[in-house]
């Protein structure tokens, strides 16, 4: 009898500590489903406190939270701001897919889509340049054009604070490779490299990756195509060669704008490279008889 009551006693307290148990669970789970709950209310209002500008870009573009940084600021990125992680078409394991440009055959050589307007892009390959690159902004502000920037990552790694200087003005900054390798001769794990390191350093600096990439003596081919559109960009070539890189004089470069010059024309010039006081000068020359002649200088769509 007394070893039945032990029994009891002990089966009692048994349930009596599950009991306890299980009540503490509860309360933990309800604690925790009234914390998330809590949080998500707090998120909610501080959304309709704070709504989202239509007018910055989204992901890790610039303003989209905080100001970038001017020069090259810390490396470290949020794997969902990166935009080599970027989800191909029909891929949903890092949620829905983004849009890349298709990969293309050739770079474009002229302007799409102008219908005969007077347009065209001026266009500067191989910078930034610390005493040429200045001069050209300058000239462009004083006769109120914009025009694309091909930078070279190892240029643009020395000089960041001329890509905000760039983007400042209201010019494109694109893509020119990180060391100026002719695409067509290298592996395509080198490829990757010299267009991912430029497009890294680029959205690093004004918070923005390019849309836009020119290879190296416009030498395009398939494998450089293909990374070119994953990495987010279309390739453009020109269709107006100035040949200001071989120092023809200042007057020859001006000659061959505007005896070449057509709707939709996208005219190849260097800022960087070597002395460029040549395309400056003849920039500056040859600007008023365009802007006379009708035409507008814009910056590629992409």
């Amino acid at each position: 009898m007394r070893s039945d009551c032990h029994i009891f006693t002990r089966r009692g307290l048994l349930y009596t500590g599950l009991g306890v148990g299980t009540a503490a669970l509860t309360g933990v789970a309800a604690g925790a489903f009234a914390l998330h709950e809590s949080g998500r209310s707090g998120h909610v209002a501080a959304a309709a406190k704070h709504p989202a500008d239509p007018t910055r870009p989204a992901g890790g573009g610039a303003g989209a939270g905080t100001r970038p940084v001017r020069g090259l600021p810390h490396t470290e990125h949020a794997a969902g701001d990166s935009y080599r992680l970027r989800p191909l078409a029909g891929e949903t394991s890092m949620g829905a897919p983004s849009a890349h440009p298709p990969v293309r055959t050739q770079a474009e050589m002229t302007l799409p889509g102008t219908h005969g307007r007077r347009v065209l892009a001026l266009t500067f390959d191989d910078g930034p340049h610390p005493v040429h690159t200045p001069a050209l902004l300058e000239v462009l502000r004083r006769h109120g054009v914009q025009a694309t920037f091909f930078v070279v990552g190892e240029n643009a790694a020395v000089f960041p604070e001329l890509l905000h200087d760039i983007a400042a003005d209201g010019h494109v900054v694109g893509n020119h490779s990180y060391s100026h390798r002719q695409l067509t001769r290298l592996r395509t794990e080198d490829i990757e490299s010299e267009l991912s390191r430029t497009s890294d350093l680029i959205d690093r600096v004004l918070g923005l990756p390019p849309t836009w990439c020119r290879a190296p003596y416009g030498d395009w081919h398939a494998p450089s195509l293909k990374i070119c559109a994953r990495l987010g960009m279309e390739p453009m070539g020109w269709s107006l060669d100035t040949r200001d890189w071989s120092r023809p004089g200042t007057a020859t470069i001006v000659r061959a704008v505007l005896d070449q010059v057509a709707p939709g024309a996208i005219v190849l010039q260097h800022d960087g490279g070597g002395p460029r006081d040549q395309t400056v000068q003849a920039v500056d020359r040859y600007l008023p008889v365009l802007l006379e002649q009708g035409y507008t200088c814009v910056r590629p769509e992409a």
